[in-house]
């Protein structure tokens, strides 16, 4: 009697299990990577912000005075722009960012005491442009805008 069996063998059913794990694996982050282009986007701006009241403050220390920095303004689209050096407040304090830029940045009231930094910009291009500011003794705050950044 000759019992020839047909079918896959365990072994081959958990290799194609596998292999449908995988791909699943691969397949499903893809929504989740724009999610996190997107919030890595948005964290430029309170980023940035914190940079230039960090390197004010420092100045500070050194010069015992604020600079005025002139509004440097960014993308108006999600396109970056170049940031421009010039012989201006950002380069006297001695802040740039690290790489092209989407929002706009000043730092404005610059006072024997106190300073405002001020940075702006539609980082996802839904037409709500965010407002973060700080100054010497407040933290980067959204003051407008996205608040779903995080």
């Amino acid at each position: 009697m000759n019992s020839h069996r047909t079918g896959f063998s365990l072994v081959e059913l958990m290799i194609v299990v596998a292999i449908i794990g995988i791909l699943a694996a691969i397949a499903i982050p893809i929504p989740n990577f724009v999610s996190m282009q997107l919030k890595a986007k948005r964290s430029e701006i309170p980023s940035n912000v914190d940079g230039i009241k960090t390197a004010e403050v420092a100045y500070e220390a050194l010069f015992n005075a604020y600079v005025d920095c002139a509004a440097k303004p960014g993308a108006t689209s999600k396109t970056p722009v170049v940031w421009t050096v010039t012989g201006d407040g950002f380069s006297t304090i001695g802040w740039r960012p690290d790489g092209d830029i989407r929002g706009s940045y000043e730092v404005s009231n610059a006072g024997p005491t106190d300073f405002l930094v001020t940075g702006s910009g539609d980082m996802d291009g839904n037409g709500a442009v965010a407002v973060y500011t700080a100054t010497a003794t407040v933290n980067t705050t959204l003051r407008s805008g996205d608040e779903n950044v995080y």
